[in-house]
């Protein structure tokens, strides 16, 4: 599985070094990279949001089944059935949207741990050679996370260069990769931040802390503000989960690289705009709108279909105010010549007496 992660964040980061290149700064292409996976993904996520509000309109109706049949559950069972064709509703509907994002998601978290392999696309062997002679270093190699070994070699480079050689004494860079290399590392400074730096290993001073801190408190932010706008609300255990999960991403982001707690918040951020703009445009009442009016149509066109059969003493419509029609105006006549003959017998003087 991790090779399949490995080559989807090895094809995301031709994108990252297009961004990097544009704009020399990992921070910025870190923004620019997440904005352009949100837009590819942006087909899932209209498919997911539909799927949520065509369930969510599902769960109601079957409620309703449940107390009407409340007795008798084999025929609570087949009535909730018929409403599952009917409404097109799968209990699997949402996983298939949701599979291929979470293997982008981790595709793109791969391109972001791995700058050497996946970024600059360094040769693999090459890599992992110098990751493990790295690695092998006394007292260096025994206080790194080899997961993160290549940011590692990116921000002690200069130091390390030396050292990063095959077991014939060979350097396992050559001149080519060097320069990327060197490029690439002096671009990693953004807002003040070193993104090779660990927040666990900087000072106070280096405002590193502020990375874990902004990944709980976007997290926590985002999904609350979502709750309001959907009229949700979370009690008992899920409302530890909304704090639960945002505490492990920032406690993980205080003991990673910074690049990767920052791209974190850049993908919160962003993903947060996203569903507020999804929420807008593809809310539940919208989309229970559109399926009703395309309901109303498919139901016109079938009725269409259907062959007109008349009764045998079936009058058309047309037939009938054409017979009823002359009866109403010699009608409307009379009354008129009526009201006229009273009106002229019932004349009086001026002084109100009748003639």
């Amino acid at each position: 599985m991790t090779d399949l992660f490995n080559l989807v964040g090895n094809l995301f980061g031709y994108i990252l070094w297009a961004a990097f290149w544009l704009f020399k700064n990992f921070g910025l292409a870190i923004i620019v990279f997440t904005v352009i996976v949100k837009l590819l993904l942006l087909p899932f996520s209209v498919k997911q949001q539909k799927s949520m509000s065509a369930n969510a309109r599902f769960q109601k109706k079957q409620r309703e089944i449940m107390e009407k049949y409340g007795n008798d559950r084999m025929k609570a069972n087949e009535e909730v059935q018929k409403l599952m064709q009917k409404e097109g509703v799968s209990p699997t509907a949402g996983c298939s949207t949701m599979i291929a994002p979470m293997i982008v998601m981790l595709g793109v978290y791969y391109s972001v741990i791995s700058p050497l392999s996946n970024t600059i696309h360094i040769a693999s062997d090459k890599v992992s050679a110098a990751v493990q002679s790295f690695s092998a270093l006394p007292a260096i190699g025994s206080s790194i996370n080899v997961r993160y070994g290549e940011i590692s070699i990116l921000r002690y480079f200069d130091v390390l260069q030396k050292y990063l050689v095959n077991s014939n004494g060979k350097a396992l860079f050559d001149s080519s990769d060097i320069e990327k290399i060197n490029e690439f590392k002096d671009g990693f400074n953004f807002l003040g931040w070193d993104l090779l730096a660990t927040p666990s290993a900087s000072s106070f001073q280096s405002m590193m802390w502020l990375i874990p801190v902004l990944c709980f408190a976007t997290s926590v932010a985002s999904m609350y503000i979502m709750q309001k706008m959907q009229g949700t609300k979370m009690q008992g255990c899920m409302m530890v989960t909304l704090y639960l999960m945002p505490l492990m991403s920032a406690w993980i982001a205080y003991t990673v690289p910074g690049a990767v707690g920052f791209y974190w918040i850049a993908s919160t951020v962003l993903g947060f705009i996203q569903s507020v703009l999804m929420n807008i445009f593809y809310n539940q009442s919208i989309i229970e709108a559109r399926a009703e009016a395309h309901r109303i149509v498919l139901r016109r066109n079938q009725e269409k279909e259907v062959a007109f059969v008349e009764a045998p003493d079936y009058v058309p419509p047309s037939q009938k105010i054409a017979e009823t029609k002359p009866v109403s105006e010699n009608t409307g006549k009379n009354k008129k010549q009526k009201k006229k003959a009273n009106s002229s017998k019932s004349k009086s003087d001026y002084q109100g007496r009748k003639k």
